[in-house]
């Protein structure tokens, strides 16, 4: 049952995990630029961990510390006692190893330690065969892999001090590989997951790669999981836009936008999809199609008067921000000064994270004002800034020089999908 609880509190944390490559969950650390401290970040962190059910990330730590060090205990106990000779060691065996405290030797001598080192393979294969750790991308994907080789290379190791061990500790060698790997297996089938009360993992759980087809068409986009391709037209909206999000995380800005229109597609009025779509086509300097996408996202949000909800609030600060630095982009000053200005009309957001978007948008607003020459508003809105976050004082000098765009290193470097 120790297998069994491990892998439901694993299954907990690849949730986590998947949360996070989604943006469903905020990261441990806080983004570039973001204005929040560090234990604010922490602080919201840990109670969407808290919520994902996911145990604490020490309870790994324990559990190897507590398995590994068990393991040698037995096979150096068990090598103590074969060469002690303890009694019934000397004949107490099976087949050809009648004698435990013996080593391997003559023509059968090579069967155990082959056996043992091709268990740890493969239970090394079977254990990352569905994981979805190799599948995320980045340096935690790449981590992940490297550690599978590690742990394969080490079949070498394994294979060698299998031949310089008593066979008493081959014999434990062998029984605890053979029940690992038994229960692996186990552990891989519905029925069993579900005797145990086990969570089953269903598809998608992980980072999905994408495949794409020889036509340039929307439907060509495939989606590569462990249990085959899934057409980009079989996904709802909602699933469309995550995708598009994971895309952009491997630079495929072109593959991102097609799902983009898919999902728009299929709901127009989708808020979140037009902001993507937005951010995504200023990032490729498309400026004109990025203002049209992302107003048509504020006009979404803004049908029914100001929004209430908290996410709802979250996508019109973004919006605006970034339909102002589209504007502002190609020369349309005023018509980006509108949309920054509305992020100044609205009430202080309480929600950490929103609240530092809503400061972003007024720093950008005070770079623009600044831009023509409105250098006491300015002055206003990067105070209110500097009072959220010290950090803003800096950029007080730019006052003194009449420096301009002092945002546009803002507007390029963030990416908050």
């Amino acid at each position: 049952m120790t297998r069994s609880f491990q892998y439901k509190l694993s299954y907990r944390c690849s949730m986590l995990i998947t949360m996070l490559l989604t943006f469903l969950v905020p990261p441990p650390f806080p983004p570039p630029l973001s204005g929040r401290s560090f234990r604010d970040q922490i602080a919201l962190f840990w109670k969407e961990k808290k919520a994902a059910g996911c145990p604490s990330v020490f309870w790994f730590i324990s559990s190897f510390t507590f398995q590994v060090p068990c393991f040698f205990l037995w096979i150096m106990s068990i090598r103590r006692m074969s060469l002690d000779h303890h009694p019934g060691f000397d004949s107490g065996g099976f087949l050809w190893l009648q004698d435990l405290t013996g080593y391997p030797h003559g023509v059968l001598g090579p069967i155990f330690p082959l056996i043992i080192a091709g268990l740890h393979f493969t239970n090394v294969q079977v254990s990352f065969q569905k994981s979805s750790l190799q599948h995320v991308p980045g340096s935690l994907g790449l981590l992940t892999k490297i550690y599978r080789i590690y742990l394969q290379l080490l079949t070498l190791p394994i294979l060698i001090a299998t031949f310089n061990v008593p066979q008493g500790c081959l014999v434990y060698w062998l029984t605890n590989g053979s029940l690992s790997l038994i229960q692996l297996l186990c552990l891989r089938n519905p029925n069993v997951l579900e005797f145990l009360g086990l969570p089953i993992k269903k598809n998608p759980v992980v980072a999905p790669t994408n495949k794409e087809k020889g036509s340039s068409g929307v439907a060509d986009i495939c989606i590569l999981t462990k249990q085959g391709e899934i057409s980009a037209n079989s996904l709802s909206p909602a699933e469309l836009v995550v995708y598009s999000v994971k895309v952009l995380t491997d630079g495929r800005r072109d593959t991102a936008i097609r799902l983009l229109r898919l999902a728009l597609e299929k709901d127009p009025d989708h808020a979140r999809a037009l902001l993507i779509m937005g951010q995504t086509l200023l990032q490729n300097k498309q400026f004109a199609e990025a203002a049209e996408s992302l107003e048509s996202a504020i006009s979404k949000l803004l049908v029914a008067g100001h929004p209430t909800e908290v996410g709802k609030i979250d996508l019109l600060i973004l919006s605006s921000q970034w339909a102002g630095i589209a504007n502002i982009r190609q020369g349309k000053m005023e018509e980006g000064l509108l949309h920054l200005e509305r992020i100044a009309q609205l009430e202080e957001p309480v929600d950490p994270k929103i609240k530092a978007h809503y400061y972003d948008g007024l720093f950008m607003l005070a770079s623009a004002l600044l831009n023509v020459d409105r250098k006491a508003e300015s002055l206003k809105y990067l105070q209110m800034c500097a009072a959220y976050d010290p950090a803003y004082n800096t950029y007080f000098e730019f006052l003194e020089t009449d420096s301009t765009d002092f945002a546009s290193d803002l507007a390029s470097s963030r990416r908050d999908f």
